[in-house]
């Protein structure tokens, strides 16, 4: 039995049925790339000798009597993995664009709460024998870099590895009592007061940064709620749209040594570049640069050992009122430097501090709230849209033994901010995916179309440098 932290539990609170929090991948594999023969039960077969290695891949949720504090995590006795693992086939003809009709489809559902939180849907038929693999994962059992420590565990470094588990492995254990948690949440009960102790730290954090800002004459992070409206700044539905794009590493590295900048800008100036184009087309360009909300990993720094989700989080103007590409990737740089700095103020275990504090039954009922009535349409913009970039492998892997030949994630979206942007790095080449709020950017294919040219712009100018 694990409690789950606060800041793990707080996804859970703060789901609705129009606000979904998990996260999902798609992988294109390509068996034919090493002359593997791809079989379903085989495939299937290769994933259940492995799940002992994910923990979270077999423990369900097993909540507190009255939410009086936070649930815990449990072996599943009852463990199905036929109910997992479900088996499609695209269209013949679909191509790519009906392969992001069927992701979105499987995004905008529900994971069941009574069973562990992911599914991995398998989708056969793509042309060239190729198959793709829609997982989906809650975010209270996993964040960007567990996530793709997850992902080591079903990958290899060569193709065709069939996997022998240990005979040893560790059986159920009991479920607690309702009497045993009910008890501890009363024992925990006190730990709450020091909630008041965040609130001098909180403060005093603030101070630092006004003192900051004074002394760096105002350069810094931009503040929540002073984004623009945008088409997808509002409350949205359980709908999804996706689209995602491959590109090519080397390029953006390119891009990243010409001007002297760090890959994390230039993604950032790519993402903005493609939302100026889209907006522009839709005659919805702000006078006033849209902000992202970028979430960072705190794995390497936190002194909390316990739980998933190890992220803070930087507010960076994307600048998308600047028409010149490399003015506009030497101010999200610029920015940059800065918010890295205010980010080390505030400290990388700001939200779990708070997070855990978080009350159930409170966050759960002020969420449903803020859903019912669309209170993301009538206050000022938080920020526009999330946009994450994850390192991944630097060499070629195989799932399950066979090759990715493409990993396109995707993370969830809120009201509010109804569009997310997550990069992935994979054996040379940089994967974009991006998810939306299927009626607030039904044509979200238009801005991953936008990232090449976006790229090839900056590419020339900066190979013109050079």
């Amino acid at each position: 039995m694990e409690r789950l932290t606060g800041l793990d539990a707080s996804f859970l609170y703060l789901e609705t049925d129009t606000q979904l929090l998990h996260v999902c991948a798609l992988l294109i594999l390509d068996p034919a790339a090493d002359g593997v023969v791809y079989e379903h039960a085989a495939f299937k077969a290769e994933l259940g000798r492995r799940l002992h290695l994910i923990p979270a891949m077999t423990r369900r949720l097993h909540a507190v009597p009255f939410n009086l504090d936070h649930p815990v995590w449990v072996r599943d006795s009852n463990f199905d993995l036929d109910y997992h693992v479900r088996r499609l086939a695209l269209p013949s003809g679909a191509g790519d664009r009906g392969l992001a009709e069927l992701a979105a489809d499987i995004a905008g559902r529900p994971l069941d709460r009574s069973r562990p939180l992911w599914e991995m849907w398998v989708v056969e038929g793509l042309p060239h024998g190729k198959v793709a693999v829609v997982s989906k994962y809650h975010h209270a059992i996993v964040d960007g870099i567990t996530g793709t420590n997850m992902m080591m565990h079903l990958c290899d470094m060569q193709p065709g590895v069939t996997y022998t588990p240990p005979a040893d492995i560790t059986p159920a254990e009991d479920e607690p009592s309702d009497l045993q948690l009910a008890g501890e949440a009363l024992l925990n009960l006190p730990g709450r007061l020091g909630m008041v102790g965040m609130v001098p730290k909180t403060v005093g954090i603030l101070g630092g940064l006004v003192q900051r800002r004074r002394e760096s004459g105002g350069r810094g992070m931009p503040l929540p709620f002073t984004a623009p409206r945008t088409p997808f700044n509002r409350a949205i539905t359980q709908h999804r749209a996706i689209s995602f794009e491959q590109t090519e590493l080397s390029d953006i590295k390119e891009i990243k040594t010409a001007f002297g900048v760090k890959v994390n800008d230039v993604v950032l100036a790519v993402v903005g570049g493609a939302l100026r184009s889209y907006l522009e087309l839709h005659d919805e360009l702000p006078e006033t640069s849209l902000m992202a909300s970028v979430p960072v990993s705190t794995h390497d720094t936190s002194r909390h050992e316990e739980g998933t989700n190890k992220v803070s989080t930087i507010f960076a103007r994307l600048y998308t009122e600047i028409e010149d590409p490399v003015a506009r990737v030497l101010a999200i740089a610029e920015d940059n430097r800065g918010a890295k700095e205010e980010h080390n103020l505030i400290g990388a275990d700001f939200l779990q501090d708070w997070g855990k504090y978080a009350p159930p039954n409170t966050f759960q009922l002020a969420a449903r709230a803020y859903s019912s009535f669309k209170l993301a349409d009538h206050h000022p913009v938080v920020h526009n849209l999330v946009i994450s970039n994850v390192p991944g492998p630097n060499f070629p892997m195989y799932f399950l033994g066979v090759r990715v030949s493409s990993m396109y994630p995707f993370g969830p979206v809120f009201h509010g901010a109804g569009l997310t942007a997550t990069v992935i790095s994979n054996n040379g080449h940089l994967d974009f995916g991006f998810i939306a709020c299927k009626e607030l950017v039904p044509d979200v294919d238009k801005i991953a179309d936008a990232v090449p040219e976006v790229i090839t712009e900056l590419l020339k100018a900066a190979r013109e440098k050079a």
